[in-house]
């Protein structure tokens, strides 16, 4: 989870740099589905509720159209409020993961 907040500041920075293609691979090798393996999330999956385990697939799936609307419209001169709603999308789901799942209460 610390490298979801370490990724989020990544592409962050990369927007604002107008570094795009450079956000977009940030966002799809640590939050996106291939970084699933990357994260243990199998292991880790077995002890959250099936909520929870929802939510966190809705963060992946989020961050996965946030990466195509940076590719496809990011370099083409896509509006930064589309982008950012995007990338909103994605941590709106990090916020719900961790209002609902907590290790301790």
């Amino acid at each position: 989870m610390r490298d979801h907040l370490l990724a989020l500041t990544a592409i962050q920075q990369h927007l604002a740099l107008e570094a795009y293609e450079k956000a977009a691979a940030v966002a799809k090798n640590r939050l996106g589905i291939s970084a699933l393996n990357s994260h243990n999330t199998l292991y880790m999956a077995r002890f959250m509720p099936t909520a929870t385990q929802q939510i966190d697939t809705q963060m992946h799936k989020a961050t996965i159209r946030f990466v195509t609307i940076v590719q496809e419209d990011g370099l083409g001169g896509s509006t930064n409020k589309i982008i950012a709603k995007s990338l909103a999308g994605v941590v709106q789901q990090c916020a719900a993961y961790h209002s609902s799942y907590r290790v301790h209460p």
